[in-house]
């Protein structure tokens, strides 16, 4: 009897392997079959109802008025870059299961209701593991709502928001709430409210995005133990804001030509901000009660201000930045001085210091403000006189007489020479007039 079960196994071996050859010849059969395909004219919301889970549904290019609700684990793909438009009204789509991915579309026409969220892609709580990859997500209120969904994949989508509305009446690019693991890679994000609004959301990754054309770049709060690694943020009027957050990791990324900050750390601890690139905004960095951060081998150029100090925020390392350019340096509002570069010193293109024993450093320690850089912050006309005799007689009084002397950044051995050789490369980056 062995033989002939033996030959019997190998059999239905074969008949499987027959099954799953078929079923990547035929479509639309659904008693053995996991693909299905949809062409224009097809009821795609039928189709996706009839599906079993872990099925792949295959759309046609072409044009489909659809709101569709996934309910279960599902691959829905598009070939040739269909579009599916939700017809203005609530979510184009809306996932309710785990294991959903999209990919190859393009959604648009959500609903316009702010108090409901609509959006392009909503995934609803549960989603987990969703994937949505290389879809274009026009002409949404919200482009892709997370909430409560871990794990999720957002990779190489453009999204867009309904550019002609006024900011307050658009939605976000992605909202991420309530969420953990999510990974947002490489999209380019526009003319949305905030390009990123990251809530309670940790061990995250975002990286490699393009954000711009919105009111913040990011918009992130109450969030700890994310990677903020090679993104670029420009022409918003904020950059990159993360606020009320700890341990946080941002480095190589690049905010520039934003009308107000480049990058904003506001109520931050435990962080380290490293070798980005700060160029062209009216406010380099906007430091805000941060505390115990590591700022390191930053670019800050051609900014209105290098840096605005501000709210108590101390004990914090700031080591090898370049500050270049910058029309003030650093705006400080403290009582009493803070110590900047202590083990490796910044580099300032404004000192005027010497360096006679020819380590690289300079021999006499730099101060970024003084009583002339205070009186020109509370009377800005005091700049058109800044070259004048009696100007400059009051700065050397400042100096001489320390009862005058104000709080300031003090650099106790600055670098003679900047880090970043490709400095020069990053000036005139300003917001567009």
């Amino acid at each position: 009897m062995a033989e002939p079960m033996s030959v019997a196994r190998r059999n239905r071996g074969t008949l499987g392997r027959w099954l799953v050859a078929l079923c990547g010849l035929l479509v639309v059969t659904p008693g053995w079959c996991a693909t299905w395909s949809v062409r224009p004219g097809d009821d795609l919301k039928a189709i996706v109802h009839r599906a079993a889970a872990g099925d792949t549904i295959e759309v046609a290019r072409g044009h489909y008025p659809v709101n569709l609700l996934i309910d279960k684990p599902l691959t829905l793909r598009g070939l040739d870059r269909p579009t599916l438009s939700g017809g203005n009204l609530g979510d184009t789509i809306r996932v309710t299961a785990p294991d959903v991915t999209l990919e190859g579309l393009i959604v648009r026409d959500s609903g316009d209701s702010l108090n409901d969220q609509n959006a392009g892609i909503y995934l609803y709580p549960g989603a987990h593991r969703a994937v949505v990859r290389r879809c274009d997500l026009v002409y949404n209120l919200f482009g892709l709502w997370i909430e409560k969904a871990n794990d999720v994949l957002v990779e190489s989508n453009l999204i867009v928001g309904k550019r002609e509305y006024n900011s307050s009446q658009r939605g976000n690019g992605v909202q991420l709430y309530n969420t953990t693991g999510a990974r947002i890679l490489n999209n380019n994000i526009g003319f949305v409210r905030d390009a990123l609004y990251v809530d309670v959301s940790h061990d995250a990754i975002f990286r490699g995005n393009k954000l711009h054309h919105s009111r913040y770049g990011t918009h992130y709060m109450n969030s700890y133990r994310n990677l903020w690694e090679d993104n670029d943020t420009y022409y918003n009027r904020g950059g990159l804001a993360l606020m009320e957050v700890r341990d946080q990791v941002v480095r190589n990324n690049r905010a520039w030509g934003n009308s107000d900050h480049g990058i904003m750390l506001r109520t931050l601890q435990d962080s380290v901000i490293e070798n980005n690139v700060v160029a062209g905004n009216s406010r380099g960095f906007f430091i805000y009660d941060v505390e115990y951060a590591t700022l390191s081998n930053n670019l800050v150029i051609d900014n209105v201000v290098g840096v605005h100090l501000a709210a108590g925020s101390t004990r914090n390392t700031v080591e090898g930045n370049d500050f270049i350019g910058n029309r003030e340096q650093v705006r400080y509002v403290g009582a009493r001085d803070e110590r900047w570069g202590v083990q490796r010193g910044n580099h300032w293109s404004n000192y005027l210091g010497w360096d006679r024993d020819g380590d690289g450093k300079g021999d006499v320690p730099y101060e970024a403000n003084d009583l002339v850089d205070r009186l020109t912050w509370r009377y800005p006309s005091m700049k058109l006189l800044l070259a004048s005799p009696a100007v400059q007689a009051l700065r050397l009084v400042g100096q001489q007489f320390p009862v005058l002397r104000v709080p300031s950044v003090v650099d106790p051995q600055p670098r003679m020479q900047p880090t970043h050789k490709e400095w020069s490369e990053w000036r005139g980056k300003h917001f567009p007039r």
